[in-house]
């Protein structure tokens, strides 16, 4: 119960922002729940007019019936719009509010977590959340409503509505009892949901890959075992509603039979008259919609406190762990950085080992090594995508975790060797990193990436569709439109890891061309494995097992590091 209030206290912060139609929608359904109480008792008047041949006021209050229904039916219509408006902007503001917390997230977390965790919570778990209060005020007015019944049986006789009070306890407990062993089942059921969903998601980003590799056959075998313990869940949420179902069933019919007897009792004592009884026993069988709302009610609650723990342990909860910035602030950075004493390690594993070194602005820095080295963590621990474990990472002389995200982030583009390219126009691609981007921005920034020539040959042009993650395109064509989208974002700091990687020598010649226009006016680092690429850069660092092992220019190592002579010589090779 503790939960369900604090659950409905956080949503409420969502769904109190429309007060007009939430003002509304409470006040229509107040009168549909007086409406539910005065329609009962006219009711029964009926039927004693009709036993006792009074028609002339079986009709007066036959067609004051028909037209408080017909105004039940004005309140439902205008309260339903209310409520939709009430869904559907309520919906809007979790969701984006889980959006911009995910995005937040540590990214250790989100490596952890598959993005089926993500999708699952954004789509149904919100959905849950955004419906509840129109839940709750529509199962609760039915409910009350559904009452009135028992005001009218009260008014007509106090032992047959102390038994009816007592056969809705009865069936309440059993409804209880079965929500409670459906809490469990759901839960678990939502975990097998998120992995079957996560592989799903998985299996078709690289079904191409799955293709040319012949492992159709292992893909589905792994589905299969997903989607069998899936539903291996659900149907255990099945079985349980079947057994409770069947206890519920054998209630009702005892009831009903404890009550005609209770009746048949009464009208022989004449304690009751027989037209009575007939309204009573005709009520009774509103008892089942009284007892199947309030276990709707308690399923749409459950429900509703499993999805709530699920999206507010992403926004709120130490679970999912936020990223952390400072709160100092620099429009725009000079570009030299320092790391000192650095120290990392990805789930146990020591990755960058006491590293050391300084980068001055408006150079040109390279680093090189064998796979693994530590190269690319070097890039990420810059633009904090992970925080390190010691040491110190210096951005023009300040702690970057003194700094706020903007100063590091909105100063640094990384062009990454696997860029993600969304699922959208080229030119929406290159507008996500600046929204007011000119035409001639953005073809200046493709000119400079070597990429103008390609997009001007196709027929949508700059409208051209690139399919999810870049399909549409070569790897050449993905990381050279991955360097114009960073070239827009016209940061003093530029990372280019393994960025000339998947290009032919010509374009890779003009990327250099490109590099090298740039040279002396950004802070340029860059990560290659073939050394051609990095001979011209200002200082080399070779980086072997987490450490810096030597530096100096490229003559320079050729001279003193045996180690870069033979990564050079087996570049020339190639």
């Amino acid at each position: 119960m503790k939960n369900s209030l604090s659950n409905l206290k956080l949503t409420w912060n969502y769904v109190k922002k429309n007060k007009k139609e939430l003002y509304t929608f409470i006040f229509l359904n107040i009168l549909i729940i007086i409406i539910g109480i005065v329609v009962p008792i006219l009711s029964a008047q009926i039927i004693v007019n009709l036993t006792s041949n009074k028609f002339n006021q079986l009709l007066w209050i036959s067609l004051i019936v028909f037209i408080i229904e017909n105004i039940r039916n004005l309140i439902h219509f205008y309260g339903n719009r209310a409520s939709q408006i009430l869904y559907r902007e309520s919906m809007s503001r979790i969701q984006n509010d889980l959006g911009k917390n995910i995005l937040k997230l540590e990214n250790n977390i989100l490596d952890k977590n598959g993005s089926g965790v993500f999708i699952q919570r954004m789509t149904n778990d919100t959905a849950r959340l955004a419906d509840i209060y129109d839940i709750l005020t529509v199962y609760v007015s039915r409910i009350i409503t559904n009452l009135g019944i028992f005001v009218a049986v009260f008014i007509i006789n106090k032992l047959a509505f102390l038994f009816l009070l007592l056969s809705v306890i009865i069936r309440y407990l059993i409804e209880y009892v079965r929500n409670n062993v459906l809490k469990i089942n759901d839960k678990e059921a939502r975990k097998e949901a998120e992995k079957a969903s996560s592989f799903a998601s998985e299996m078709i980003r690289g079904a191409r890959d799955i293709k040319m590799l012949n492992a159709e056959e292992s893909f589905e075998d792994a589905l299969n075992e997903r989607i069998i313990a899936l539903n291996s869940k659900r149907y255990n949420m099945a079985e349980t509603n079947r057994r409770y179902g069947l206890l519920r069933g054998f209630a009702y019919d005892l009831s009903d039979l404890l009550l005609i007897i209770l009746l048949v009792q009464l009208i022989v004592l004449n304690k009751l008259e027989v037209a009575y009884a007939i309204i009573i026993y005709n009520y009774s069988s509103k008892i089942p919609s009284i007892v199947n709302d309030i276990g709707t009610l308690l399923d749409k609650m459950r429900d509703f406190n499993l999805s709530a723990e699920r999206i507010y342990s992403i926004i709120n909860s130490e679970e999912f762990k936020k990223e952390q910035f400072g709160s100092k602030h620099i429009n725009k950075v000079k570009g030299d950085f320092e790391f000192r004493n650095v120290t990392f390690k990805y789930e146990e594993e020591e990755i960058l080992k006491d590293l050391s070194f300084k980068i001055e602005k408006n150079t040109t820095t390279a680093f090189v090594g064998k796979s693994g080295a530590g190269k690319s963590t070097i890039f990420n621990l810059l633009c904090k995508m992970y925080d390190i474990d010691s040491g110190e990472i210096l951005i023009d002389g300040i702690n970057i975790n003194e700094l706020d995200k903007d100063s590091i982030r909105g100063n640094i583009t990384i062009i990454s060797q696997s860029p993600y390219i969304f699922n959208l126009s080229i030119k929406e691609n290159l507008r996500l990193v600046k929204k007011d981007l000119t035409d001639k921005e953005m073809k200046q920034a493709c000119h400079l990436a070597c990429l103008d020539e390609f997009i001007e040959s196709l027929p949508e042009k700059y409208d051209t569709i690139v399919g999810e993650g870049g399909v549409n395109l070569s790897g050449g064509q993905k990381q050279r439109l991955a360097i114009a989208r960073a070239l827009i974002q016209k940061t003093e700091i530029i990372l280019f890891d393994e960025a000339t990687s998947a290009l032919d020598n010509e374009t890779q010649s003009k990327i250099q061309d490109a590099i090298k226009n740039m040279k002396g006016k950004y802070t340029i680092l860059i990560i290659a494995h073939r050394l051609s690429t990095v001979i011209d850069s200002d200082k080399i660092f070779i980086i072997e097992e987490g450490k810096v092992i030597d530096s100096g220019t490229h003559k320079e190592l050729l001279k003193k590091s045996d180690f870069y002579k033979q990564l050079y010589e087996k570049d020339l090779k190639k």
